[in-house]
């Protein structure tokens, strides 16, 4: 099997593709090499370590350790980097996190490797919301390529994020509202992160040209929700007493509302209001099987968003009374 470089493997959707290559015994554990921006000799990675995982440090600020990391592989896996301040503000082309994407192929090209996998994200193409708007641009880079194979992954909305979708539920202080505000509503395809790590992980190790020049949509078909039945199920799990309503505004209320009366910051506000613009035009509604064609390989069905909610939920609610 020939190398496979993995980024940001300590994040949630890196971290599920890792243990998902190991679980499931995909690739051989010395044909992996981890990149990651923390120390390489964290306690961390000892266990992977153990098991014959190579760690390198890269940093997306310091192209020669990405080349240096990238070294000796002939796929990468580049998943996106998290530093969404840097799209803040309507970020100029080359200065929104595509310039920390634009810099990591650039060293793979330069260190050989033969086939790049970028994790996108569950919208499409010329995406109204600001939150695709680096990941457009970084698909775009890369069909422009001509010397080195790549294969786009527009991994879908994790099922484990649906409070950032519901009106940024659990990032305030105390969550004790009782009506849910947001600027818009449509169907989403959820995906949970395991279940994203697990698909990802076996196009990874299959054959590159099967899925070369493309660009593939990783989210339920059969668990699309919109954010008003979120909502709901998360009123069912917090139990009669905690019944939430639901409310739609235009995007300057919204932005007003979690700005003035909320107290978070105006410029990742503006930017993720946005992102209801395009739920709204159903860009988030998923009809690609390939999620659970992949995870029929391996006996898996995916996982329920209500499931996710229950156990996220539930066990917040259920501390609280201890």
């Amino acid at each position: 099997m020939p190398k496979l470089v993995i980024t940001s493997a300590s994040g949630k959707l890196g971290g599920a593709v890792l243990h998902n290559l190991l679980e499931y015994n995909l690739i051989p554990p010395h044909d992996i090499v981890v990149s990651t921006s923390s120390s390489s000799s964290s306690q961390h990675w000892d266990t992977f370590k153990s098991r014959g995982v190579e760690v390198r440090h890269a940093s997306y600020d310091d192209p020669e350790s990405m080349r240096a990391a990238f070294a000796g592989g002939e796929r990468l896996l580049l998943v996106s980097t998290p530093r969404i301040s840097m799209d803040f503000d309507d970020a100029p082309y080359g200065q929104g996190r595509e310039a920390h994407h634009f810099a990591a192929v650039q060293a793979a090209r330069s260190a050989g490797v033969k086939h790049i996998y970028y994790t996108s994200l569950g919208f499409k193409s010329n995406s109204r919301s600001g939150v695709m708007r680096a990941h457009n641009r970084t698909e775009d880079f890369l069909q422009m390529l001509t010397d080195t194979g790549f294969t786009i992954i527009r991994e879908g909305l994790y099922n484990e994020s649906w409070p950032l979708y519901l009106g940024h539920y659990f990032e305030l202080p105390t969550e004790d509202r009782s009506e849910i505000v947001v600027a818009g509503d449509g169907h989403i395809s959820w995906a949970a992160i395991d279940d994203l790590g697990l698909a990802t992980a076996t196009i990874l190790t299959d054959e590159p040209s099967r899925y070369s020049g493309i660009t593939l949509s990783l989210s339920t078909t059969n668990n699309s929700h919109s954010l008003n039945e979120i909502a709901s199920m998360v009123s069912n799990v917090k139990g009669e007493a905690h019944t939430l309503s639901f409310k739609t505004v235009g995007r300057q209320e919204h932005e007003r509302h979690y700005i003035e009366d909320r107290g978070l910051e105006p410029s990742y506000i503006r930017w993720w209001a946005k992102t209801y613009d395009a739920i709204g035009d159903g860009e988030a509604d998923n009809h690609d099987t390939t999620l659970e064609r992949l995870l029929e390989k391996h006996g898996r069905v995916p996982k329920p968003l209500e499931q996710t909610i229950q156990e996220m939920v539930g066990g917040q609610t259920n501390s609280s009374h201890e």
